[in-house]
Order: structure tokens, then C-alpha cells, then sequence
């Protein structure tokens, strides 16, 4: 009989967690029978074993056992847990690894490029299995050739690294920035600026690059004094809407950002400062966090799959720590754009993401 052959790259992940529920049993359980730790009786070790070969289960800690090098730890970069952005990928991520046995030491950097390649060579000398960054600069490749040079796989979330190989989760910046500059368009208004995150990383850069390419599509041009960059965080907001903001006389009609936290420091301001949002100023933003999307905020913006992307870094990362030959990839996830009040869509507008969670 002819031996049936399939695609093992083609198959969906099997989790532990996956395991354990088709077993009724916890997601410990199942990482102590792949870890070898006792406390397990030999039917339900048994019964984990065969459900996790028929699952097409592939354990990091079975090879963890044929492999002391490795120390089921990775590392995570963020920029800060200011922004909530970054703490919500931090926890979902933290809680993928945690299904694969896995513990995560989670780094800041600052957005400080010497910071950053001090945590590189920090996290090669604690040896971790390997590295998911959301921290990237677009030009400073330093950190990756720490890490390479400790043959530490790295997986890039959201920014991108040029002249650095790595794999690359993110979203399609550009389309997401021309869909919402479109609609900010769509009300009339031709005094426009941006403002965004530093444009050392690519996907603030790619998001201005596109806001500006948009509105010159549609014959506005944003003057140079109105192309702000900021740091990622609520009071980088509040600093650039004091620059836009300050003369009564010339001020513009939308800000379109490209961080939520940059937008709610530029309506925190706006409001203090007796601007009606949307009446006087349209402002938008890009993340789709879950305050922003609130009732009580009402702003339009992209909606990032946090989770979706954060599962895909570790899945991808987790590759590369299994087969240290897995070529890099680029897993581009599907955003969405949410329409709020801020903009100044009339409420019956909303969509359905009125009811997402990230």
C-alpha cells in the first residue's frame, strides 16, 4: 500500500493548548508529559501522547530534551509600555508562548538606538531561543547582527529593518494610510496635516509617506511645517497639536495620525483648549485600541488584528527556533479601517468593529 504523503508546512500549528483540550486536561499537564517532569499518572500521559501524534502536535519542549542549548525563553522588544498598542502585543504574545512552554523577558528600548543594542546583546548573553521586535529602526541594523552573531532568530512586529534578515509581521501600512486619508478626504476638507511616530520606523514612515501621496492624489498639498513626527505616546500628541494648534488663524481642519496615542493627546489638547472635535478639527488615528474605538472617544481608525499578528510572530519565531534553516517570511495581516465621530461621520455610520476588542 502506497504511503499516503502530505505537506508538513502546509498543516495549521497544533498548540499544546489544543492538545489539552481534546484530552480535558490543563496546558501544564501537557507540557510536563513533553518536558519529562513527573506528577503525570501513565493513562493520561499516555492518552496526551497519542492525542498529540494524531493532532500532528510538534513539541518545542521534546526537542528542548535532545537540545540542552536551549532555554525555552525569548525575548521581546518594545519601544515602551507607554502606548497601549505595545502592551497589548506584549501580552498576547506572552500568552502564545506560554501554550508552547515558553516564558518571555520583555525589554524597552526608548526608541534610543544605543538602548536597543545594549538589549541585544543583553538578551544574546542570556541566551534566549530568540527575539520577536516591534522596536526596530529602519536603518540601524546593529542589533540584528548581535543577535545573528549569536545565531538568535529574530522576527520583526509591525517595523521593519532594512539590510537585516528577519521575517516580518505586520500590515499593509501604506493601503491602510491611503484607505483613511481617502475618507478623511471624503468630508471636503483641504487643510490637512499629519503627524506620526518617528520616521525611523518603517511603518510611521510608510504611513506619512502614503498620507501625503493620497492628498497630493486629490490636488492638497500638506505644507512642510504641518508634517509633524512625534514620539508614540499620548503627551507626543499634546507636543504636536501645541505646534499645530497654536495660531487661531492657521490652523488646519483634520489631523490624521498615524498612532491612537499621538491622536488622543492631539483631541486631549484640542479639548482643554476649547476645539470641538469634529466641528473644529477632524482627527484620526491608526491602531484601532479599544478606547479609542469607544463610544465615549468615537475615533475613526485602523484597526490592527493585535492577537492575529502577535500569534503570527510567535508561530513564525517558533519555526525558525525548530529548523534554524527556515528561510525568512513576511506575513502581511488584514486591517480594517473603523469609523468613528471624530471624523465627523454621523454615528448611524459605524460599522461592526463598533464591537471588537483588542
Amino acid at each position: 500500500m502506497q504511503e499516503e504523503k502530505y505537506d508538513e508546512a502546509s498543516r495549521p500549528r497544533v498548540s499544546a493548548a489544543h492538545v489539552a483540550r481534546a484530552c480535558g486536561v490543563s496546558t501544564a499537564t501537557v507540557s510536563y508529559v513533553f518536558n519529562g517532569k513527573t506528577g503525570v499518572s501513565s493513562v493520561v500521559r499516555r492518552q496526551v501522547i497519542e492525542k498529540a501524534n494524531e493532532l500532528g502536535y510538534r513539541s518545542p519542549l521534546t526537542s528542548a530534551m535532545h537540545n540542552r542549548s536551549l532555554t525555552r525563553v525569548i525575548g521581546l522588544i518594545v519601544p515602551s509600555m507607554v502606548n497601549y498598542m505595545h502592551m497589548h502585543w506584549a501580552q498576547a504574545i506572552i500568552e502564545a508562548a506560554g501554550e508552547e512552554g515558553f516564558d518571555v523577558f520583555v525589554s524597552t528600548t526608548g526608541d534610543d538606538p544605543e538602548r536597543l543594542n545594549h538589549v541585544a546583546s543583553t538578551l544574546s548573553a542570556r541566551n534566549v531561543d530568540g527575539v520577536i521586535s516591534t522596536g526596530g529602526m529602519r536603518l540601524d541594523a546593529r542589533s540584528y547582527g548581535t543577535l545573528n552573531s549569536a545565531r538568535i532568530p529574530v522576527v520583526n512586529l509591525s517595523r521593519k529593518v532594512e539590510h537585516a534578515s528577519a521575517s516580518f509581521i505586520g500590515i499593509d501600512d501604506t493601503l491602510a494610510a491611503r484607505e483613511l486619508m481617502t475618507h478623511v478626504l471624503g468630508h471636503g476638507v483641504t487643510k490637512i496635516a499629519t503627524v506620526i511616530g518617528p520616521r525611523f520606523s518603517t511603518a510611521s514612515a510608510d504611513r506619512e509617506r502614503a498620507f501625503i501621496d493620497t492628498a497630493a492624489e486629490h490636488g492638497i498639498t500638506i505644507p512642510g511645517n504641518w508634517k509633524v513626527s512625534t514620539r508614540l505616546h499620548r503627551n507626543g500628541g499634546r507636543i504636536a497639536a501645541e505646534e499645530l494648534l497654536g495660531d487661531a488663524d492657521n490652523r488646519p481642519e483634520a489631523i490624521v495620525c498615524g498612532s491612537d496615542e499621538v491622536a488622543l493627546g492631539i483631541i486631549e489638547h484640542s479639548v482643554v483648549n476649547g476645539i470641538s472635535i469634529p466641528d473644529d478639527l477632524i482627527v484620526v488615528g491608526s491602531d484601532g485600541l479599544a478606547r479609542s474605538r469607544s463610544p465615549l472617544m468615537g475615533m475613526t481608525t485602523i484597526v490592527q488584528p493585535v492577537v492575529e499578528m502577535a500569534k503570527a510572530a510567535f508561530s513564525v519565531l517558533l519555526d525558525h527556533i525548530e529548523d534554524p534553516g527556515t528561510p525568512a517570511r513576511e506575513v502581511i495581516c488584514r486591517h480594517q479601517i473603523h469609523t468613528g465621530t471624530s471624523c465627523g461621520c454621523h454615528p448611524d455610520s459605524f460599522n461592526a468593529l463598533n464591537t471588537t476588542r483588542v
